[in-house]
């Protein structure tokens, strides 16, 4: 299949876990009826940003995969013919988690994780204090789709993820985030796309939107949504998400762009990583 029909999602804390789910499965059937093959919800998607704080009540969020979420959605998608990349809150063993992503492919069957590798530990960014550093490496999934990857928020910082999910054969690279404003805000415009030109894949990239001070009250910090799917030349397909509102995003991908591009620029080709020692020292 050329042309793949991408639905991604941007959503404000609503105060509790069910209603967060719920209305994910709404978007998921909405995106189905609407002809998108695959959705992508954003970072930790079903509860707060906790990295907020350092605060162990909300490990209680933390499920097994398999567990209740992803059983929950691996229905949906077998019921609906849809992927769903699905990022949860993992345990691994007591005391052991990690910031996952599942990858449920369009029958209902689970294809694997990937747990974020980059882990920032900074004010209102504690995410040390809740995860250890991601163990999988940089899987790709082979999807109904095609050929998906997933890297998380921090992880599109460091140019390196992108490479080796693109070197694995990823054809979109999922990017799933929790981005406030600050520093992070030109850095969002320019990374991703110049992460998809640089290796000739698709990327989506989605974030979380609005103030979570019902969860936080006046520490809360403001999420600016402004979600986005970018094509292997580096240009955005469609239009930008909303900066304020809850959104799903729905946006048509050609794959056949992927060929086009890594023939016009051959930056694959023409790589060294004979070269490239120093990028790998400690």
């Amino acid at each position: 299949m050329s042309t793949v029909r991408v639905a991604f999602t941007q959503a404000r804390w609503t105060g509790d876990k069910e209603s967060m789910i719920a209305l994910h499965e709404r978007w998921t059937r909405e995106a189905a009826s609407q002809g998108a093959q695959v959705i992508a919800f954003q970072e930790l998607f079903y509860g707060p940003y906790f990295g907020i704080t350092q605060d162990p009540k909300y490990y209680e969020y933390v499920e097994t995969v398999p567990g209740p979420t992803t059983e929950r959605f691996a229905a949906l998608a077998a019921e609906l013919g849809i992927v769903v990349v699905l990022p949860i809150y993992e345990e691994d063993q007591p005391g052991v988690y990690y910031n996952t992503a599942v990858v449920v492919d369009a029958d209902g069957t689970v294809l694997g994780k990937y747990r974020k590798h980059h882990i920032p530990h900074l004010p209102k960014f504690w995410e040390k204090f809740y995860f250890r550093p991601g163990n999988l490496g940089w899987p790709v999934f082979e999807t109904a789709v095609g050929k998906i990857a997933v890297t998380i928020c921090y992880d599109r910082h460091f140019p390196e993820g992108w490479r080796v999910a693109a070197l694995n054969g990823a054809e979109i690279i999922f990017n799933p985030n929790a981005t406030a404003p600050g520093v992070s805000n030109r850095l969002w415009e320019i990374e991703q796309p110049a992460a998809a030109a640089a290796n000739g894949v698709f990327v989506v990239a989605n974030n979380r939107v609005g103030r979570e001070d019902n969860e936080y009250g006046d520490e809360a910090v403001t999420f600016y949504g402004s979600s986005y799917a970018v094509g292997p030349d580096g240009n955005i397909v469609g239009e930008t998400g909303s900066s304020s509102d809850d959104q799903l995003l729905v946006r048509d991908l050609d794959l056949d762009q992927i060929r086009e591009v890594r023939e016009r620029w051959q930056f694959f080709r023409d790589r060294r990583p004979d070269a490239y020692g120093p990028i790998v020292e400690p």
